[in-house]
């Protein structure tokens, strides 16, 4: 099996979303059944608006990584929830958790988590770094709106962390 890297994890979040996913949006049935099948006590319904960590997940499945869904680290529920990807890279010390905060340069590959993005709450969504843009990111990410997608966000309050995942990373 190939190795796992960041650039191909890059190169499948741009494609997956830009199929697009989507949950149950203007009278269309969700399609995110592949997304959420590595879940086994979710289901379409529960799901639908709620899958942008599951998207990460996916992706990074689809890329060669090889990650439970739910870690030993993930203490608040398991990676289709936001929170338990910073659980789960800062008690990892292969991976690399940097806070917004910090004065880190992310890269294509690179996970980041949001504060405040569509519930203004903590950790309220997630996405694929695609690239660096002059004060922003540009992002492939799940459930904007309930349909997956390529976004420009500002490198603001807003990013709450970079999770990097080691090239070739098996858990």
């Amino acid at each position: 099996m190939e190795k796992a890297t960041r650039a191909k994890l890059a190169e499948i979040a741009r494609e997956r979303a830009q199929l697009p996913f989507h949950g149950c949006v203007e009278g269309k049935d969700s399609n995110i059944g592949p997304i959420i099948r590595f879940f086994p006590k979710w289901n379409l319904r529960e799901a639908d608006g709620l899958w942008c960590a599951a998207f990460v997940y996916y992706c990074c499945r689809e890329a060669g990584f090889e990650i439970p869904y739910r870690p030993n680290e993930c203490i608040t529920c398991h990676l289709a929830g936001c929170i338990a990807w910073e659980e789960f890279a800062v008690s990892d010390h292969r991976m690399e958790y940097h806070k917004g905060t910090e004065a880190f340069v992310p890269e294509a590959g690179d996970i980041v988590i949001y504060d405040r993005v569509f519930i203004n709450q903590e950790h309220d969504h997630m996405g694929v770094v695609l690239q660096r843009a002059e004060n922003a990111i540009i992002a492939a990410e799940g459930n904007i709106n309930n349909i997956s997608g390529i976004i420009e966000r500002p490198t603001d309050e807003h990013i709450r962390a970079y999770i990097r995942i080691p090239d070739g990373y098996k858990y």
